[in-house]
């Protein structure tokens, strides 16, 4: 019973107490985070005192149970956050304010002790960054974790955390819910609040990692829901997320795209895992077909998507430069990120009103192909297996490298980030020497009730829970 659910249920019945989780978690903290690389910041004794706390507190859906947060933007007042970016390292700076989405956590009785590493700024599918060095996945030393929450997924899937807090702007949450055999759900726009500096109008979106589909759901249970100013809210759902669990879906109607839609490299396993999902999505009774969003094949649409991630790293230095509290430099910042900056500056505000309009016009051309009777997609969640360590890395003299490297690696995710509809990575497909291959599944805008429903099936006919890391080579 190691899932956030089952802690909690452990507490509940006095069968463990927050104290002695957060200790356990502590101490694989300190047994296997060398080799991985997944936490960088601990506050030990800030959380022993919240474990105190928590001894005598009212019950509350994750009462003690061990937890983290991206280091990126996840703002708990008092702590430390890096942003992965040296400068704001070098600083200790300490957040002063808590985010609507932490306060949440807190509520629920989660007890965050640390933080999971990120690259800086969450600008690549990898989590290497120069300032804390590269994370690792526990199933293969040798690969990346993927990123943007990579340090999140990896100290998941190694066991130092039963759940994660993640995010994703371009793919963040699945890509490593992939490299590292998890549960990773994108939300819908407006799912959960980004409140109080951040726009729900932009790609990015807040949720976590998990081992299991009922984790998932449940901590989704917690998280939901608008904030203060929020302009964009998702519709509310039918019922609790948990009770999906156990509603089977009728026969749906799935399509599924089994090679890249646009040129570029693709592994074969990739295209192997969406076959044998959608075997087995046949044999539970769904209309499986190949089809798929024709828009996905249109290629003046990763350009425009680039523009928009260029102009949100300039936001990204700027808002740096104000925590430092002073300008912005060059040696601050990595060589890429400080490159797409520059070339965010050169951009014209015409060019930036054409590419947002260029990517209203995606969005509803790719959620007309829901609209016109599809229930679901079935994709690989990437086009490759995860990138040995090293393979996006910065290069002064040319700095724009690592995205064209990363473009290759996440073919199947930005989409839906711009279209803003929910999207979940299951760890469905394995290669035959045990590296994780994900698997994602795409609903309609507001539907992570069909998503999570559909999900609890396949984990019941594909079981993974019992798939670990080998702890001989993590420890």
């Amino acid at each position: 019973m190691d899932g956030c659910t089952a802690q909690a249920e452990l507490v509940r019945k006095k069968q463990v107490t927050p104290r002695e989780l957060l200790e356990a978690a502590l101490e694989r903290t300190e047994q296997l985070n060398p080799a991985i690389n997944a936490v960088n910041y601990v506050w030990a004794e800030r959380a022993r005192d919240a474990a105190r706390d928590l001894e005598t507190a009212p019950d509350s859906p994750f009462r003690g149970v061990p937890f983290i947060l991206k280091d990126l933007h996840a703002a708990l007042e008092g702590t430390p956050m890096s942003n992965g970016n040296r400068a704001l390292r070098a600083a200790n700076y300490v957040a002063d304010y808590s985010s609507e989405l932490v306060r949440r956590f807190v509520a629920s009785g989660l007890n965050i002790f640390g933080r999971g590493a990120s690259p800086e700024f969450g600008s690549v599918p990898v989590t290497e960054p120069e300032a804390w060095g590269p994370t690792r996945s526990p199933y293969d030393l040798s690969r990346t974790s993927g990123g943007s929450s990579g340090g999140s997924a990896a100290a998941v899937a190694a066991g130092i955390v039963p759940a994660a807090h993640a995010s994703d702007g371009g793919g963040s949450i699945r890509i490593p819910a992939s490299c590292c055999g998890l549960v990773g759900l994108k939300v819908s726009q407006g799912r959960i609040s980004m409140a109080p500096n951040r726009d729900e109008t932009n790609l990015g979106v807040e949720n976590v990692v998990t081992r299991t589909v009922r984790d998932c759901a449940a901590m989704l249970d917690i998280s939901h829901g608008p904030g203060i100013g929020d302009r964009v809210i998702a519709p509310r759902p039918m019922r609790p997320y948990v009770d999906e669990l156990r509603a089977a879906p009728s026969s749906l109607r799935i399509g599924f795209l089994d090679h890249r839609p646009l040129p570029g490299p693709f592994d074969s396993e990739c295209a192997i895992g969406v076959q044998r999902v959608v075997e087995t999505l046949s044999a539970l009774g769904h209309r499986v077909e190949a089809s798929w969003p024709k828009p996905l094949e249109d290629p003046s649409i990763p350009p425009r998507f680039s523009a928009l991630w260029s102009t949100n790293m300039a936001v990204a230095i700027e808002a740096t430069a104000r925590l430092l509290g002073r300008p912005a430099d060059a040696s601050d910042y990595e060589a890429m990120n400080w490159a797409m900056a520059t070339f965010a500056g050169s951009m014209s505000a015409v060019d930036y009103a054409k590419s947002v309009v260029a990517m209203t016009a995606f969005r509803r051309s790719i959620q007309q192909w829901w609209a016109d009777g599809f229930d679901l997609l079935v994709t690989p969640t990437l086009a490759q297996l995860p990138l040995p360590i090293g393979s996006i890395c910065n290069n002064p003299d040319s700095p724009m490298d690592p995205m064209r490297v990363a473009g290759d690696f996440v073919a199947f995710t930005t989409a839906y980030n711009v279209s803003g509809q929910p999207a979940i990575s299951l760890p469905l497909h394995w290669t035959p020497d045990g590296v994780p291959v994900g698997i994602q599944l795409v609903a309609g805008y507001g539907r992570e009730d069909l998503l999570i429903s559909v999900a609890a099936q396949l984990e019941e006919a594909m079981p993974w829970r019992d798939r670990r890391p080998v702890t001989g080579d993590v420890a």
